[in-house]
C-alpha cells in the first residue's frame, strides 16, 4: 500500500482509489499537449521532482497500457505523445509483438527498470522475445503531472531516436562471410565487424545466393543507407557464401588492440592491392568510426604535405629546413609540440621529429593555397567521394582553404577530415607509390568501378618519402621509433597529435607500414601519436 492511495489490477488495468472514489488511472493523466484533466477534485499544479509514489504509479500505468496494446493511452502518459504514439503503434502493428508482459523492477530514484517478455509472430511463425529496458519519470513542465520521459530506448534499449521495430521477411538473405583464407567471420568472434557484416549482407546477400528468413529488426526512419539491425530471428534463412578481403588473424589482432583504449579505431590495408585486411573499433556508441569517422588527423597528414613539397621541389629529404620554435603565417602563430626547435636540421629530420614549423615556413614558397588539396585528390585519391569499397565509407576531405586555414591543413588541423581507413590508404599509397582504392570485397564480385587517382608520385618523391617514413620508425630521433620497435620487416611510420577545441588532451594518430601491410589508428584524447595509437598500429602490423 502506498501512502494516500491503493492500487489494484482489474482486467489488466491499474485503478487508483483515493478518498473512497474509484476511477480509471488513464482518465487522471493527460497529454502534455493539452488533453483534458478528468477528476472529482481539482488539485494545485505540482512542482519539483516526482515523488516515489508518483514514479511507481506512473510507471505501472504506462507499462499496463503498453502491455494491453493501448498505444494512444500509453503515449498520453509520456511527455511527448506525438513521438511516443507512432513508436508504440509500430511495436504492435509493425513489429507484430503480442502477448506482452512488462514487469517493473524496483525504482531507483526517478528511473524504473523493467523486463519485457513477449512473442513476435509473422505469417504464422512465432518466436519468444525478451529483453530489459528502463524508463524515467519526470514532472511535466506545463501540467505538473508525473510523466514518462519519452525516448525511443524505452521501447528497446538498442533503439535510437527516429528508429522503429519491424518484423517481416528479412531485407536481405543471411550471409556466411569468409576471410581471404576461407575462415568464417562472425560478429560473435569479431565484434567490430557487426556493422560491416550488416552492410555487406544488405548489399550482397542476394548476390551471394542466400534465401531470406523472417526477423525482427531495427529500421531507420530517415536514412535509407543504414542497414536494418537484426534483434531476433524468427525463422532462419539460407546463408550465401560471401568472400571478403579481410584477414582473420589481422582482424583478431585489431580487435584485441583497440580494447586497450576507449574511443579507438584502426584499419589495415594491403598496399600492393588496396585490399582491406582489418577494421576495428572500441567505442561506447558502437559507431564504425574506422571508415565513417571525420576528424583532423594531425601530423599523419604530413605524409601528403611532404609529397606535395617534394614534388614541387620546395623540399628534399637531405636539404636543410628551418625548424624554429614558432612560425607565423598570415597572422596565425604555429608551434611545435613542447616548443622544441631543430637547429641546422634537414627536412627529413623535421619530418621524422614532426616539426610543424618546418612545414609552415614553406607555405609561402608554394604560392598556391590549393596545392595541398590537389595533391590529396590527384595522388592519394582523397576527397573524391567515389570509393566503392563494398560498404559505405567517408573518403576523406581536404577542402580548398586560404590563409591560416590553409596553413593548418599542412599539419593535419583545420578543415582536414580523415578516418583510420583514409590514413591507412594514405600510408599504403606512400609505400606503393601509387593509389589503389581500398576494397573489402573483390571487385570481381559485382564489377563495380573503383576510384582512381589521376597521377602517381614521381620515383624521386616516392624514394624520399619512404626514406623519411623509415627514419620516423627507426632513427633514434624518430617519433615513431619506440612504438615500431616490435615490428619487423621494411617499416615506416608517421605520428600525429590532433588538437580539438574544448578537449584537454589531443587525439592520438599513428600511421605505419611493414612490408605489404599498412595501418592507421586514432585514439580520442590519447595524447601523442606514439603513445596510444602507435602500439595499436604496431600490434596490427605484427599480425600481418
Amino acid at each position: 500500500m502506498r501512502s494516500g492511495a491503493k492500487v489494484a489490477i482489474v482486467g489488466g488495468v491499474f485503478l487508483a482509489m483515493a478518498g473512497g472514489v474509484g476511477y480509471g488511472a488513464y482518465s487522471m493523466v493527460s497529454d502534455e499537449a493539452g488533453g483534458a484533466d478528468v477528476g472529482i477534485l481539482s488539485a494545485p499544479k505540482k512542482t519539483g521532482p516526482p515523488s516515489a509514489d508518483e514514479v511507481a504509479r506512473t510507471a505501472e500505468d504506462f507499462l499496463a497500457a503498453w502491455a494491453k496494446g493501448d498505444a494512444r493511452v500509453a503515449a498520453d502518459l509520456t511527455d511527448n505523445a506525438a513521438a511516443a504514439q507512432p513508436a508504440l503503434f509500430a511495436y504492435r502493428d509493425e513489429a507484430h509483438i503480442s502477448d506482452v508482459k512488462l514487469t517493473p523492477g524496483t525504482p531507483v530514484g526517478a528511473k524504473v527498470p523493467f523486463t519485457a517478455d513477449a512473442t513476435v509472430t509473422y505469417e504464422g511463425r512465432s518466436k519468444a522475445f525478451s529483453y530489459a529496458s528502463e524508463l524515467t519519470v519526470v514532472r511535466g513542465l506545463t501540467s505538473g503531472k508525473a510523466l514518462v520521459d519519452w525516448k525511443s530506448s524505452v521501447v528497446h534499449p538498442d533503439l535510437k531516436e527516429g528508429e522503429l521495430l519491424k518484423a517481416g521477411e528479412a531485407a536481405a538473405p543471411p550471409i556466411k562471410a569468409v576471410d581471404r583464407n576461407g575462415v568464417e567471420l562472425t560478429e560473435e568472434k569479431y565484434p567490430s565487424l557487426g556493422p560491416v557484416l550488416d552492410a555487406l549482407r544488405e548489399k550482397y546477400g542476394e548476390r551471394a545466393g542466400g534465401k531470406p528468413g523472417v526477423e525482427l529488426a531495427i529500421h531507420s526512419g530517415s536514412d535509407s543507407d543504414v542497414a536494418p539491425r537484426t534483434l531476433a530471428t524468427v525463422t532462419k534463412g539460407k546463408p550465401g557464401r560471401l568472400p571478403t578481403t579481410l584477414d582473420a588473424g589481422v582482424q583478431a589482432a585489431a580487435e584485441t588492440a583497440v580494447k586497450e583504449h576507449g574511443e579507438a579505431s584502426v584499419a589495415a590495408v594491403k598496399p600492393s592491392t588496396g585490399e582491406i585486411l582489418a577494421i576495428a573499433n572500441n567505442r561506447a556508441d558502437g559507431y564504425n568510426a574506422a571508415v565513417l569517422g571525420k576528424q583532423a588527423p594531425g601530423s599523419t597528414m604530413k605524409i601528403v604535405t611532404a609529397t606535395m613539397l617534394l614534388e614541387k621541389g620546395l623540399a628534399g629529404a637531405d636539404r636543410e629546413a628551418e625548424c624554429p620554435k614558432t612560425a607565423m603565417y598570415q597572422g596565425v602563430t604555429f608551434k611545435n609540440l613542447d616548443g622544441f626547435d631543430i637547429p641546422d636540421g634537414t627536412f627529413g629530420t623535421s619530418f621524422a621529429r614532426s616539426c610543424n614549423t618546418a612545414f609552415i615556413k614553406l607555405i609561402d614558397d608554394t604560392k598556391d593555397d590549393a596545392a595541398l588539396p590537389a595533391t590529396a585528390r590527384e595522388v592519394f585519391g582523397l576527397g573524391l567521394d567515389n570509393w566503392q569499397t563494398g560498404i559505405v565509407t567517408e573518403d576523406g576531405s581536404v577542402p580548398e582553404a586560404t590563409g591560416g586555414e590553409a596553413a593548418a591543413q599542412y599539419i593535419g588541423q583545420g578543415t582536414v577530415q580523415m578516418n583510420a581507413l583514409n590514413m591507412a590508404s594514405v600510408t599504403a599509397t606512400a609505400k606503393a607509390g601509387t593509389f589503389r582504392q581500398p576494397v573489402i570485397v573483390p571487385q570481381s564480385l559485382d564489377g563495380r568501378t573503383l576510384a582512381k587517382a589521376s597521377r602517381t608520385m614521381s620515383p624521386s618523391t616516392h624514394s624520399q618519402l619512404l626514406r623519411m617514413m623509415r627514419q620516423t620508425a627507426t632513427a633514434s630521433w624518430g617519433t615513431g621509433t619506440a612504438a615500431m620497435a616490435p615490428v619487423g620487416g621494411d617499416k615506416g611510420a608517421k605520428t600525429g597529435s590532433a588538437e580539438v577545441d574544448g578537449q584537454g588532451k589531443s587525439n592520438s594518430w599513428f600511421a605505419g607500414f611493414s612490408d605489404d601491410v599498412a595501418a592507421a589508428a586514432s585514439v580520442e584524447s590519447g595524447g601523442h601519436g606514439g603513445d596510444a595509437a602507435g602500439p595499436l598500429v604496431a600490434a596490427v602490423l605484427r599480425a600481418g
